[in-house]
């Protein structure tokens, strides 16, 4: 099944977001994070673009809070690079969304998935005792927190 993003490229991002070390075990977690919290965005920008009258998801169609947006700032201050071409094989893979998504939205994809590996690496940071090798534990409260803000 393709995935939004390599692991490889998770855990360079992760290490350089926040300093925090992945293995293969720990890479497949967060991915899986990243992807269901990515679907359940565009979910919900397909729910405003329906109330809006409209049969395009636009960029302003999805719940990009402050917080969320400065995440998008400094996941590009990273200068690391998410392939679009991944994000749209994964996407592929996924019941289809009700309405096509706009070009600009298309093209932030990559900010958007980086915004969201950025955020959880933060968290992991915040929650893990050892700041750097994050448990499972640490793992599982990340992803109750971003179930609960996300």
């Amino acid at each position: 099944m393709a995935k939004v993003i390599g692991h490889a490229r998770l855990e360079q991002i992760a290490r350089r977001a926040a300093g925090i070390d992945l293995d293969k075990n720990k890479t497949a977690r967060v991915i899986d994070m990243v992807e269901k919290k990515l679907y359940d965005l565009l979910k919900v920008g397909e729910e405003n673009a329906s109330y809006n009258d409209r049969q395009v998801i636009w960029l302003s169609d999805i719940p990009l809070t402050m917080g969320f947006r400065l995440s998008m700032q400094k996941f590009r201050e990273l200068e690391e690079e998410v392939p679009i071409e991944d994000i749209l094989k994964f996407l592929a893979s996924k019941p289809p969304l009700k309405y096509p998504l706009e070009a600009e939205l298309e093209n932030k994809l990559p900010e958007i998935v980086g915004a969201l590996i950025y955020i959880i690496a933060q968290i992991l940071k915040e929650v893990s005792e050892d700041n750097r090798y994050p448990s499972e534990d640490e793992l599982d409260k990340t992803e109750r927190i971003l179930d609960l803000t996300l």
